[in-house]
């Protein structure tokens, strides 16, 4: 089962075969079965070509493993690993040359 913590969309810079990206989802997914839970920082960066536009194109992703392991959904560990947050998302999005606007959301933050 995968459960979104978090996920917030916010202005960023990339190209990314051949197209350039203005905005980027970012999101901390919490993935469980069978007594393993992963937890995951994703950054998926997207053309924005208007201020409506919010098609997100899944080919400029990356990934960021924060822990894989045993054990289950825990609320202590999400908010440490909310806490570095914009840490992983940066380092997922430079993997792939791209760049996030922390200071320019684009709209609320959602909680799962």
């Amino acid at each position: 089962m995968d459960i979104d913590v978090y996920k917030r969309y916010y202005e960023a810079t990339c190209t990314f075969n051949g197209v350039k990206r203005k905005a980027v989802s970012v999101t901390l997914t919490a993935r469980s079965g069978g007594g393993e839970i992963t937890y995951a920082v994703t950054v998926s960066f997207f053309p924005h070509r208007t201020k409506d536009d919010f098609a997100v194109s899944y080919d400029a992703y990356s990934e960021k493993i924060l822990f894989a392991g045993k054990g289950r959904r825990s609320k202590k560990k999400e908010a440490v690993y909310l806490e570095t947050l914009t840490e992983a998302a940066d380092e997922a999005a430079a993997a792939i040359g791209g760049k996030i606007k922390w200071d320019k959301p684009l709209g609320e933050e959602q909680r799962g």
